[in-house]
């Protein structure tokens, strides 16, 4: 006789409520709950297919009273076509090459963490954290996690993006580049690689997060043919769904 053992029970916890990063006025709560346990991976493709997001050891999703700003949002890999802009990004990183190496943080990694952030987000929290913090950040993960890292021909490394392996695709978790280097979109060009290596794995999606319509630094997710939304408990194209009364809903302010 075989013994079974019990499925470990799965807990939800809600935040208290913060600021809202995204959009100024509101405030933020998150759902969470811990992916751990020997079916790690395949509760956080059950999470990621619900909209969920994750931290550290952490998976979440945003829970905000009076306010549904944050759409998840994914690319359909085989349906994505680059417009013009992107093909422009990726004649401008042409010599620009995308190596997958373990979730081990570096110092190189950390010093151009560090640039980014004190450029772009010199304000946030994340511009003071220490190298432990980033280590704690790319190396705790229960689940098939890698570092891709973005590389000149000089081997200068110019972009990094943490990504996680799923079931469906691969879900971009965080990435930052050489902010003196702008004018290569190295963000938009991450995203890019990563749908060129879903196809080449046979993975259907790349995740993206969280779109917000009423955030422009979050406007670039909703750029990428092929996108779908999560509107309710269903995946749907971006450009069909938005045309629908619950999404053009979710894209107003709530507050």
């Amino acid at each position: 006789m075989t013994f079974t053992a019990p499925r470990r029970p799965q807990f939800f916890y809600t935040t208290a409520p913060l600021p809202c990063p995204y959009v100024p006025g509101r405030v933020e709560r998150k759902i969470v709950t811990e992916i751990a346990g020997l079916d790690a991976d395949m509760m956080h493709d059950r999470l990621s297919r619900a909209g969920f997001r994750r931290s550290h050891n952490i998976a979440y999703a945003p829970v905000c009273p009076g306010c549904q700003s944050c759409i998840p949002i994914r690319i359909r890999a085989a349906d994505f076509r680059p417009g013009r802009t992107q093909r422009r990004v990726l004649r401008a990183n042409a010599a620009t090459e995308g190596f997958e190496v373990p979730a081990r943080a570096t110092a190189e990694q950390f010093q151009l963490f560090q640039r980014y952030q004190q450029a772009r987000h010199g304000d946030g929290d994340m511009a003071t954290m220490s190298f432990y913090d980033f280590r704690a950040m790319v190396e705790d993960t229960p689940i098939d996690t890698v570092m891709v890292e973005f590389r000149d021909p000089d081997d200068r490394l110019i972009g990094a993006c943490l990504t996680d392996r799923l079931g469906d695709g691969l879900s971009a978790v965080y990435s930052f580049y050489e902010p003196g280097l702008a004018e290569r979109s190295l963000g938009t060009f991450a995203i890019l690689w990563l749908v060129e290596r879903a196809l080449r794995l046979g993975l259907p999606h790349v995740y993206l997060g969280y779109w917000v319509p009423e955030s422009a630094k979050m406007a670039y997710k909703s750029r990428f043919s092929g996108s779908e939304i999560l509107v309710g408990s269903a995946w749907r194209p971006l450009r069909v769904a938005t045309s629908g009364p619950e999404v053009r809903a979710a894209c107003l302010s709530l507050g």
